[in-house]
């Protein structure tokens, strides 16, 4: 059976290299968005959905640090 056969060791490597992708967007979104204002297209959807998350937590005022700390993080790997 083929199915039985299913190589976990590819998926994993996969899965690991699409969140190192999506952590970039999601960076570089932050960036843009900081840099932009929450105006723009994708970009500042992206923000706002940032900034509101922030704000349901109970962080509000400190967007721009943390997602200064989320793009060093992505840069350093």
């Amino acid at each position: 059976m083929k199915f039985f056969d299913f190589n976990f060791d590819k998926l994993q490597k996969f899965l690991e290299k699409l969140t190192q992708v999506l952590l970039l967007v999601t960076s570089v979104s932050l960036l843009l968005g900081v840099l932009f204002g929450p105006d723009s297209a994708f970009i500042g959807a992206v923000y706002q959905n940032f900034s509101q998350i922030l704000t349901d937590i109970g962080q509000d005022g400190v967007i721009a640090l943390v997602s200064i700390a989320i793009i060093f993080a992505v840069a350093r790997k």
